[in-house]
């Protein structure tokens, strides 16, 4: 078994995206004005409009609803994302900051409140566990 992806559901297909875009780098692929994926390496990160809600099962997703998930993204240097999005999102919920097990991370939620980590190996063993 492989894992793919994750699928936000949201009300504003096009806001989110564009959040998503600015915030990896990575140029969306639109199938519809409903969905759109960003491929990175690894894994896609799908979002989806509320229409596409009943072609699965009707209210079986909420958009801007999850307490529970974090989205989250690799990348070269945690500090410089901080930067590139400080004016873009007021919504940061903790700046870079080195964790216990080895990670600098920076946790902030997306337009939809959606918690979203950004997360750079600093210490040997993290920087082994994650190495490419």
């Amino acid at each position: 078994m492989d894992f793919v992806s994750i699928r936000i559901i949201t009300g504003d297909v096009a806001r989110l995206v564009d959040f998503y875009e600015r915030a990896t780098g990575v140029e969306a692929d639109w199938s519809t004005e409903d969905f759109a994926e960003l491929r990175t390496t690894s894994a896609t990160l799908a979002i989806a409009g509320t229409r596409t809600v009943p072609l699965f099962a009707p209210g079986a997703a909420r958009p801007a609803d999850n307490h529970s998930i974090i989205v989250e993204f690799l990348v070269d240097d945690v500090d410089h994302v901080h930067q590139n999005l400080t004016g873009s999102t007021e919504d940061f919920v903790q700046a870079p900051t080195t964790m216990p097990w080895g990670n600098r991370s920076l946790l902030l939620r997306d337009p939809d409140g959606n918690l979203v980590n950004f997360f750079t190996p600093i210490t040997p063993a993290a920087i082994a566990k994650f190495a490419r």
